[in-house]
């Protein structure tokens, strides 16, 4: 590989080929060979960008999480019909990278010893994922579309945990239906009807 060769956003290009490399693999195979191999790009290009592999992991991983948050920020409360509002947001996080990063930052201790430093707590991605989730069914409480004294701090976590049992350990996907039927047996006792 050329090293003249200028690179338009080799982060968002190393951090591509990271998450193909890991939805594709698992984290045993994420290295940074096949990172860069990947991305096209000659090995010390991860290294003139992050201090180590798994600096580079947890920026990478941190850059998931924002992208999530992007994701559910989406989420209006009031407009079409919560269950499919969940549905649509709950696949998309974990259509995502979400699944695999729960598995990266069970193999590599140094890179969740690192997360501490700068993720308060829970796992990246996941803890985003219920902190939006819970803001949105506040949102949605106020709109009366969500019973009043439904605690939505608890009910967003068991969201995205059963959704996460769903979607974990698949070759393939749940389809549409099979997410919409787990998310209405989670919501549905807490929706006004």
């Amino acid at each position: 590989m050329p090293t003249g060769v200028h690179l338009r956003d080799v982060r968002e290009q190393l951090f591509d080929a990271a998450e193909r490399v890991l939805t594709g693999g698992g984290p045993s195979a994420l290295t940074s060979r096949a990172v860069t191999e990947t991305a096209g790009v000659a090995k010390g290009v991860l290294h003139r960008h992050f201090a180590d592999f798994d600096a580079f992991l947890a920026e990478f991983v941190l850059d998931r999480a924002t992208r999530t948050e992007a994701r559910l920020k989406e989420l209006t409360a009031g407009d079409g019909d919560v269950v499919g509002n969940l549905t649509e947001a709950i696949t998309a996080v974990f259509s995502s990278v979400a699944v695999a990063v729960v598995a990266l930052l069970t193999f590599r201790d140094e890179l969740r010893a690192r997360l501490r430093d700068t993720w308060p707590a829970g796992v990246p991605v996941l803890t985003e994922a219920v902190e939006l989730i819970a803001a949105y069914l506040e949102a949605e409480q106020r709109h009366g579309r969500v019973r009043s004294g439904v605690d939505v701090e608890g009910l967003a976590p068991m969201l995205v945990g059963s959704a996460h049992l769903l979607f974990a350990d698949r070759q393939a996907r749940p389809d549409a239906d099979a997410v919409r039927r787990m998310v209405r047996q989670v919501v549905d006792p807490s929706l006004s009807n």
